[in-house]
């Protein structure tokens, strides 16, 4: 029996009480909005069923969108105590799956998750969300200006860690958990500009920023040195090794944390549908001034929208000129 209840291609059969939810040929934004309204509507239904389906056997596209819908009808379901399986899976579905590790997270049918590791070939099955994703242009100046950006800071190491260690003694380096293209986490690393309890300290300090990003002018918890480092973008120089191994690009959109993410509505995703860099619109449009994540979502798809080799060259040069400014770096 078939659903009457029908959107944006989504058809819902019953397989003795159990829906079985037809996932599209496509799982981009608008498809994924409607399969998170979907189930919502499945969960609200008076006699629950304890597991819905989701039939991927026919889709062969999803971009970040399409994660972020499958990352929150997980989460509403374990709230409802419902259990979400994941269905024949395709190759193209499960590469993503894979590089994004939601294959430990999601329930995914005994034939799916006996599958290959992620491999050079299965990598050839990952979508192209964007065209700078498959821009062999684009890694190659990214390699090359990664390289040239871990010599920077190999000369200037010495003296940032004679200083930090001087200003408050602890590790020099920094590292925190981000998400990058479509969700992949992955390490980031920025010389320390924070006291080392900060993390168990950020609860005490006022969000000056809508709730999606965290931003404080006067955050007690940067060092002296710190401060320094942030105004001249000094912090920063450890990523050109995120930028070489292909976690990060020099231009892309801001690199959110778990947390952020995890209260994205799904539109949202769609910032993670490009590499993050370590410049771009948000911090060559005064990073330090602007606070409302309305603000940085239109920034992250206005570089998506106009990206071109030709714009990276343009973001990068506005980028030098900030930092040499006297209001450069963040506060």
């Amino acid at each position: 029996m078939v659903d009457p209840v029908s959107e944006a291609d989504f058809k819902v059969m019953f397989l003795e009480d159990i829906p079985v939810v037809h996932i599209p040929v496509r799982l981009s934004v608008l498809e994924a909005v409607a399969l998170k309204t979907k189930c919502q509507q499945l969960l609200q239904k008076t006699s629950l069923s304890a597991k819905i389906i989701f039939d991927f056997g026919e889709t062969t596209f999803i971009d970040s969108s399409g994660v972020g819908a499958l990352v929150s009808n997980h989460k509403l379901a374990r709230e409802k105590g419902v259990e979400i399986l994941l269905s024949r899976v395709t190759p193209q579905v499960m590469a993503v799956l894979a590089m994004t590790s939601l294959d430990k997270i999601l329930n995914i049918e005994p034939l799916a998750v006996s599958a290959q590791p992620l491999t050079k070939s299965s990598e050839n099955q990952l979508p192209t969300t964007h065209p700078s994703v498959r821009s062999w242009v684009k890694r190659v100046i990214d390699i090359v200006g990664g390289c040239v950006g871990l010599g920077i800071t190999a000369i200037v190491f010495i003296p940032i860690l004679v200083a930090v260690q001087l200003d408050d003694p602890g590790p020099v380096f920094f590292s925190q958990t981000r998400l990058g293209w479509m969700g992949k986490p992955f390490k980031i690393w920025k010389f320390r500009s924070m006291y080392i309890d900060a993390e168990a300290r950020k609860h005490e300090i006022e969000n000056q920023a809508d709730g999606k990003v965290f931003k404080n002018e006067n955050d007690p918890r940067i060092t002296q040195v710190g401060r320094f480092l942030r105004r001249t973008s000094l912090d920063e120089l450890p990523q050109f090794l995120n930028v070489v191994r292909g976690e990060m690009s020099l231009v892309g959109t801001r690199p959110p944390t778990p947390n952020e993410v995890e209260i994205y509505e799904v539109p949202e995703w769609q910032r993670l549908d490009v590499k993050p860099g370590m410049t771009g619109e948000w911090q060559v449009n005064g990073r330090s001034s602007v606070r409302n994540f309305e603000d940085i979502i239109q920034l992250d798809l206005r570089y998506q929208r106009n990206w071109s080799l030709l714009y990276d060259l343009k973001l990068i040069i506005k980028t030098i000129f900030i930092v040499f400014s006297k209001n450069s770096g963040a506060s």
